[in-house]
């Protein structure tokens, strides 16, 4: 009875987590991965989108994804979600934020790369040294 019991508890478990929708906005890439008709390619797309456009405020935005079309996004839709979406705003800001700061940080390390270059090395004459015998 109790092998019983505990065959009727695993599958709800499995059947309450297959009809669980993934929330696109917050999905690794693992997670993307394992929706139907996205492998490692189209995960990494999605993630890149979201970085750089900010979040998905609706499931259909995921179109505008490089590789992702209308029977890709059919067989998706019962799968994925976008929660929160009054919290879109903020994130994007964020997510705007970051990549500013970070540009302004690679300008600086080009700026200190290009000062290194122009400065000129001693002369040979100068960086001889005598030799005593």
């Amino acid at each position: 009875m109790k092998k019983l019991y505990f065959a009727v508890l695993l599958m709800l478990f499995f059947a309450t987590t297959a009809f669980a929708e993934l929330n696109i906005n917050t999905a690794s890439k693992d997670e993307l991965n394992g929706l139907p008709g996205i492998g490692p390619v189209k995960a990494e797309a999605i993630i890149k989108y979201r970085d750089e456009k900010g979040p998905f405020k609706n499931i259909e935005d995921l179109k505008n994804v490089y590789g992702i079309g209308d029977k890709i996004f059919n067989r998706l839709k019962s799968e994925i979600s976008v929660a929160n979406p009054e919290a879109a705003p903020e994130q994007d800001k964020a997510v705007k934020d970051s990549v500013s700061a970070t540009k302004s940080e690679t300008k600086e390390q080009a700026a200190a790369e290009s000062e290194k270059k122009t400065v000129k090395p001693a002369s040979s004459a100068e960086t001889k040294t005598e030799k005593k015998p």
